[in-house]
């Protein structure tokens, strides 16, 4: 609609210049003033009708900004909520804190070791995973041989005159979302491309975003001074490892490295077999140019990561029957180019028409939807989002997010990728360990095997100091390109090649290599395996639960608004909490010999003995999302309150631990224990 509507503008708007014309044409000559009159009105009669397309427009971005507001407003409350209850505030607060970092306070450590420790029961348990504690101070080369120190990089833009750094995409991004949502004067085909830059951000050259910023005129959002050009910034914190300062290192920008690594060991402990999975959860730290969006875009940040390690020939997984049955909204990327929406699809189907590339990679997106959706997500606010050709790196088979709506948006919140072999292959090569797994056959077989043999000689000769990149990029090749090279050479005798790592093509004769295939008998198989990568934003994910858990309902006597986070049980940072209904000293004494059976049965609580009303004292815990509480008003019974539906049940003394047990631990719901105990009401203990 808004397309067709500004396209109706911009004819309109023409129509208007054009009578405008005739007009002071009429005029001009002298004609009579009837004609003129007639053109003046017709002129009029356009300018209404301009008027009520831009209305209409108005009404139409409006509606996107109302959301907009509304969206703010939300979040606002919720932030508000969030850091007056202590789930987390800005670090280092009383030196006005520094952009992107933040600090965990009492209920938010609860909610994030409750994630945690989920995640480890769902994945690790589940899976037989072996988990992992590698350091986060990470040794150059490492990083070196990962591509990292290369390619870890976002374009930014300085202020020519302060100096203040922004990143180049967000100022762009910015520019064009400002545009649409509220100029009414740009045209359908300007909007249209302002669309289409949104649309290909990230895949845009440091010159041609650099091209875009100056063709909008863009400047420093804060001063309005003019931008230098887009240039890399490398997001690692560089360090030194020891007092002399030669041995350079990085803070991990992720865990995964330390996986790869220790592949060997992990290997040989698995028994040599494969498939297998290892798992860690740690800090990673990235030093991002403009942090923003509180938790979700943060310099110091929890991931958990699975590394899979299964066979590049055989990715189907035994327990994928368990999951194939599951529904939920998938957005393929056939459905992105053509600009659909996402769509709830079969995991099943979407593996078997290879939408999702193989069994393993289905599995794990199932499991994490689980996951996600038994943490509190709202499933029609959960999308798995499959990576566009020109997102996937080269050497991917197949990536999917997953993807979180909040008031930002849709939010990145878990990557599924299948890396295929490429970081086992380049640790390999940049340390000279074998990162291999092998597979013993029962009976020898026979295979033809690829021989490139390099005459390093020749090659000397003719290549001097880049023979050994020549050798390299020679023996990489695949049967196939060598094959091909083998028949050029035996026609023409020489041909052209490409180096990679010199950055150009070079001339190959016959003398400088031999290529030929050889019959050999084999006891063993020795590839190097694939690896299927789950990684966790926990942060993210926590952000996002925070804000599909918030909602507020009216008080009692209507004149305020109360704040209640309805977490599951499961991640809720305190489990119920004890209220003696006044303060009495019998009461009392209750209220701590439940305390007792609780710590003793590993709940959570929090007991409150003040003598404000208990009305207050249930939106205080509303407010923290307890999921239950216990109210002392007998020596020999107690109530227990529900958070969201305010159903209270009647239950012993001695058994009010175990039935908070029962359904904070997942064993019962609600409903389950309000039909086996005597419901409550009374007036002086409701809100």
């Amino acid at each position: 609609m808004e397309d067709s509507l500004r396209k109706a503008l911009s004819q309109k708007q023409a129509a208007v210049d054009a009578q405008g014309g005739a007009v002071r044409e009429l005029k001009a000559s002298g004609a009579p003033k009837d004609a003129i009159d007639a053109a003046v009105q017709e002129l009029n009669a356009l300018k209404l009708d301009k008027a009520s397309i831009e209305k209409q427009l108005q009404a139409a971005l409006t509606d996107g900004n109302d959301n907009a507001l509304s969206r703010d407003a939300f979040r606002q409350a919720l932030v508000n909520t969030l850091e007056r209850r202590l789930f987390y505030i800005p670090s280092f607060k009383i030196y006005r804190g520094v952009a992107g970092l933040y600090d965990y306070g009492p209920p938010g450590c609860a909610v994030k070791s409750n994630v945690l420790a989920f995640w480890r029961q769902h994945f690790v348990l589940e899976e037989n995973m072996l988990e992992v504690d590698c350091p986060c101070v990470t040794p150059e080369i490492v990083l070196k041989a990962s591509g990292h120190v290369d390619k870890f990089t976002d374009l930014m833009v300085k202020d020519e005159k302060t100096g203040t750094c922004y990143r180049a995409d967000h100022l762009l991004k910015d520019f064009c979302k400002e545009k649409l949502e509220k100029d009414l004067t740009i045209s359908g085909e300007k909007a249209a491309e302002l669309k289409h830059i949104l649309a290909v951000l990230d895949d845009l050259s440091a010159e041609e975003l650099g091209g875009k910023i100056k063709e909008y005129g863009i400047t420093a959002p804060d001063t309005k001074n003019p931008l230098s050009a887009p240039y890399p910034f490398n997001l690692m914190f560089q360090t030194s490892i020891g007092p002399s300062g030669l041995s350079p290192g990085y803070m991990r920008p992720e865990t995964a490295q330390g996986i790869f690594v220790n592949f060997k060991d992990l290997y040989y402990y698995n028994g040599n077999k494969l498939p297998f999975a290892a798992a860690q959860i740690g800090q990673a730290f990235r030093n991002e140019i403009s942090p923003r969006q509180g938790l979700l875009r943060v310099r110091e940040f929890t991931l958990a990561e699975i590394e899979h390690f299964v066979d590049p020939d055989d990715k189907s997984h035994p327990k994928f029957f368990e999951v194939a049955n599951l529904e939920f909204l998938m957005f393929p990327r056939g459905e992105q180019v053509s600009g659909q929406s996402a769509k709830r699809m079969v995991l099943g189907e979407a593996v078997s028409k290879g939408i999702v590339n193989n069994e393993t990679l289905g599995y794990f997106i199932g499991r994490v939807y689980l996951f996600l959706t038994c943490l509190g997500i709202d499933k029609e606010r959960l999308r798995f989002r499959q990576h566009l050709a020109n997102e996937m790196a080269h050497y991917a088979a197949d990536c999917w997010d997953a993807e979180i709506e909040c008031s930002y948006g849709w939010i990145e919140c878990v990557g599924i990728a299948d890396r295929s072999a490429y970081d086992l292959r380049a640790h390999t090569d940049k340390s000279g360990v074998p990162l291999v797994a092998h597979e013993k056959f029962a009976e020898p077989r026979e295979v033809e095997k690829l021989i490139i043999a390099p005459v390093k000689k020749e090659l000397g000769l003719a290549f001097k100091g880049s023979q050994k990149m020549v050798v390299e990029a020679l023996e990489a090749m695949s049967e196939k390109e060598a094959m091909e090279m083998k028949a050029t050479l035996e026609s023409t005798g020489e041909v052209g090649f490409q180096v990679c790592t010199l950055g150009k093509d070079v001339t190959i004769t016959k003398k400088m290599v031999s290529i030929s295939k050889e019959k050999k008998k084999e006891h063993q198989r020795v590839f190097t395996p694939s690896v299927i990568e789950p990684s966790f934003g926990i942060g993210r994910i926590i952000y996002c639960l925070y804000e599909h858990s918030f909602y507020t309902r009216p008080s009692k006597a209507g004149d305020e608004q109360l704040n209640v986070f309805r977490f599951p049980p499961l991640v809720a940072p305190i489990k119920c909490t004890v209220f003696p209904l006044v303060q009495n000293q019998q009461y009392e004494e209750v209220a701590k010999s439940i305390a007792k059976s609780l710590t003793a049965a590993g709940i959570s609580y929090k007991i409150d003995i003040t003598g404000t009303s208990i009305g207050k004292r249930y939106a205080r815990t509303d407010e923290l999302g307890v999921p239950l509480a216990i109210t002392v008003d007998s020596t020999s019974s107690v109530t227990i309150r529900e958070r969201d539906s305010k159903d209270q049940i009647r239950v012993s003394v001695e058994e009010v631990a175990s039935v908070v047990k029962e359904v904070t631990d997942g064993q019962s719901t609600w409903a389950d224990v309000l039909w086996r105990y005597p419901t409550h009401s009374s007036a002086s203990v409701d809100e």
